[in-house]
């Protein structure tokens, strides 16, 4: 922990953007429980939660082509508080999602924000690989998911509480609250990064992207092993969960919010132990982990207590990988092609997670238990580890220093 204290102590554009990431984080987590709460209190189907689940990440992938083209051709400050302008009015315009006939609004409002949401994730990561290098890199990318999981675990927790005891309305508008402070606190921040000129149109752009994807085929692999970080895309399944198993013991907000919050404190305190352990080697170790960690919440998940237990060593794993692979990814790629190169890793992983999200809500409809979908999510993670161990063995990765 010392280490990432002393980053954010070193570096002020850094220190300043993890302060309103993690305010940003922290308020968007109140409207995610509040979300979820109102599907099951709407009695929807199994195909619907998984759409919604669905949508959080598909705005992404559908953007991703261009979002990237445009990272590397505007001011990322001014790009940022667009974004962050966009999340808080389609927070907002939550409030006035009532019943079933309009989840035609909370389905819009939710592409929206999520495009921001994910634009804005994408923007900010093009960035650190311009201000920071080698194992401060890997530091801030740690730093980034630690401040997200940190969020996530008390934005679930507390948004539980404010749900069941203030409403769904209130958690909506605190929730757009807390961009507000974001956006003030950003526009006070000087980002001082000069944008490479380029004179190519956007579809020039893409087809140098992909050129270069071709030419550089160890990239376009990075990109595939994080995607199978998307295989983490637990929403849809956490949601089916208290509906089938925990309901009659405990209020729906309630059981999401502890649920995906265990989830998360396993998601902090995972990199501070594991930290020191890390090469790439260790990488398919950590996916084999993932993997058993996920067989053993499938086996545990019909008791709500014993399930939060395997929450936590289910998200122990997951911050390590999701960071040590994003900036291996960032260590090879040219500069140039920071701001697209990560936008497709994005749509990839991205997908993956609407994918995830997507085969929960058919796997549940077509009378597969949730044990069952849920090893097979932890074989996915398996496969992860054959394919990078099949990477270190035939290209040149070396280790992050």
């Amino acid at each position: 922990m010392k280490a990432y204290v002393e980053l954010l102590k070193s570096n002020i554009i850094l220190r300043k953007l993890s302060t309103i990431q993690l305010i940003a984080y922290f308020g968007a987590w109140f409207s995610n429980v509040a979300i979820y709460t109102l599907l099951l209190n709407m009695k929807v189907s199994p195909e619907i939660v998984a759409f919604v689940a669905m949508l959080h990440f598909l705005a992404g992938v559908i953007q991703a082509p261009f979002s990237g083209v445009i990272i590397d051709r505007v001011k990322p400050k001014m790009l940022m508080l667009t974004l962050i302008f966009v999340e808080i009015i389609t927070t907002l315009l939550l409030i006035f999602v009532n019943d079933i006939s309009d989840l035609w609004l909370l389905y819009t409002l939710i592409f929206l924000k999520m495009a921001a949401a994910s634009f804005y994730f994408t923007t900010e990561m093009s960035l650190l690989p311009k201000i920071l290098d080698g194992n401060k890199l890997q530091k801030a990318n740690e730093l980034h998911s630690i401040i997200w999981s940190f969020s996530y675990t008390l934005g679930m927790a507390i948004s539980g509480f404010v749900v069941y005891y203030l409403g769904i309305k209130v958690a909506f508008i605190l929730d757009s609250m807390m961009f507000v402070v974001a956006f003030f606190m950003l526009k006070g921040v000087q980002i001082e990064i000069a944008t490479i000129h380029n004179d190519e149109n956007i579809l020039e752009m893409m087809r140098d992207t992909f050129s270069y994807l071709k030419k550089n085929p160890l990239a376009f692999h990075l990109m595939l092993i994080h995607s199978f970080l998307g295989l983490t895309a637990f929403d849809a399944l956490v949601a089916l969960m208290v509906d089938k198993y925990y309901a009659t013991i405990i209020a729906t907000s309630l059981a999401l919010g502890l649920l995906h919050s265990s989830r998360a404190v396993g998601l902090v305190i995972g990199p501070i132990f594991l930290n020191k352990y890390i090469k790439n080697q260790f990488i398919v170790y950590l996916f084999v982990f993932q993997a058993f960690s996920i067989m053993l919440w499938a086996l545990l998940m019909h008791n709500f207590y014993l399930s939060l237990g395997a929450s936590v060593l289910v998200g122990f794993f997951t911050t390590t990988l999701w960071s040590y692979t994003y900036t291996l990814l960032q260590k090879n790629i040219e500069e140039k092609y920071y701001g697209r190169i990560v936008a497709y890793n994005d749509m990839l992983f991205l997908g993956s997670a609407a994918l995830t999200s997507f085969m929960i809500g058919f796997l549940a409809t077509n009378d597969f238990t949730l044990e069952v979908i849920t090893t097979l999510m932890g074989i996915g993670f398996l496969i992860g580890a054959i394919y990078f161990q099949w990477l270190l063995k035939t290209q040149n990765i070396s280790e992050i220093k």
